[in-house]
């Protein structure tokens, strides 16, 4: 089995898993990205207005721009960027990392599932007790990562890797814990008092990514 016909194959098995577990009063509702939004999401277009592009989404075989911080590139598939998503509880994702590249400890909105197509990566999770589940994952193996709790992929090999995530949600959301920490106002003494990191180390680390205060 080549390595599309196997990305292909898991992602359809994933999406079905993922997929909302609300019955929808119509057959869709794509996103109309000029309607007004509300808490609830985008609002649906006219169905006389969708067209089968809206279903499809081409951009996820073209690799992503990985000259940044952290020598990865990510190109998402979500209700934003792919309006036939909306309302169905899936979202998509592709991560291209340079050899050492590295997705920080963050989190979603949303579980996610992993597939290594291409290379080595080590990911996992930190528990609500507080226990790391790490695993070194090669070039097929998938790895599940619950939601809401932090977690991490790290370029193990010396050759890119190309990692596919798919989400249960159409918006899953991120925050990474280092912009949400270095990356605002939030205070330098106030970092320092809830973290147990010392102001040198915080203002060097604002300086990087931009924090002020």
């Amino acid at each position: 089995m080549n390595i599309i016909t196997m990305v292909s194959s898991t992602f359809f098995i994933l999406s079905l898993i993922f997929s909302s577990s609300y019955a929808l009063m119509q057959d869709f509702c794509v996103a109309d990205y000029k309607a007004p939004t509300s808490p609830a999401g985008y609002s649906c277009k006219n169905p006389s207005d969708v067209k089968v592009d809206d279903f499809v989404f081409s951009g996820l075989g073209v690799p992503s721009n990985s000259s940044n911080i952290n020598k990865v590139g990510i190109k998402a598939a979500f209700v934003a960027q792919y309006p036939g998503l909306n309302g169905l509880g899936l979202a998509l994702a592709r991560g291209d990392f340079e050899v050492g590249g590295v997705v920080p400890l963050h989190t979603h909105f949303a579980s996610e599932a992993i597939l290594v197509a291409e290379g080595k990566v080590i990911a996992g999770f930190i528990a609500s007790d507080n226990k790391a589940y790490v695993k070194t994952l090669k070039k097929g193996d998938v790895m599940v990562l619950p939601r809401g709790l932090l977690h991490f992929q790290v370029n193990a090999g010396d050759t890119r890797a190309l990692v596919f995530a798919t989400f249960s949600s159409d918006d899953p959301g991120v925050q990474y814990l280092e912009n949400a920490l270095f990356q605002n106002d939030f205070h330098t003494d106030l970092i320092a008092k809830t973290t147990l990191l010392d102001t040198a180390e915080i203002k060097k680390l604002k300086a990087l990514l931009g924090g002020t205060n």
